[in-house]
């Protein structure tokens, strides 16, 4: 069995390398599940498909974003993210992190 483990988790902040942006994780993909139309057309330095890819809430803006791992690291800044979606998926930041609304069993 070839385990993927995920570097960063639901609710860390995050920055994007290539496009400069900060966000918030709020799912993460074990490895990449959208189309393959979308991965031809969108993700233009071609990251692997078969590690851990995140959906973002996007800093100070109203859409969000599905990220490779590769191009993504920790946030530095600390800042709180500023997106409409926030409150709904988030209660509030502990120690740098957002923590999550949805409850797991």
């Amino acid at each position: 069995m070839n385990e993927r483990h995920a570097k960063f988790g639901v609710g860390q902040l995050i920055h994007h390398r290539l496009f400069d942006y900060r966000g918030i994780i709020f799912d993460v993909d074990p490895e990449f599940q959208g189309e393959e139309k979308w991965y031809e057309e969108v993700a233009k330095s071609q990251p692997p498909k078969d590690r851990p890819w995140y959906h973002v809430l996007v800093d100070g803006e109203t859409h969000t974003t599905y990220v490779a791992e590769r191009n993504i690291e920790p946030d530095e800044l600390g800042a709180d993210v500023h997106h409409p979606l926030v409150d709904k998926l988030f209660e509030r930041v502990d120690e740098g992190e957002y923590v999550s609304r949805a409850r797991v069993n």
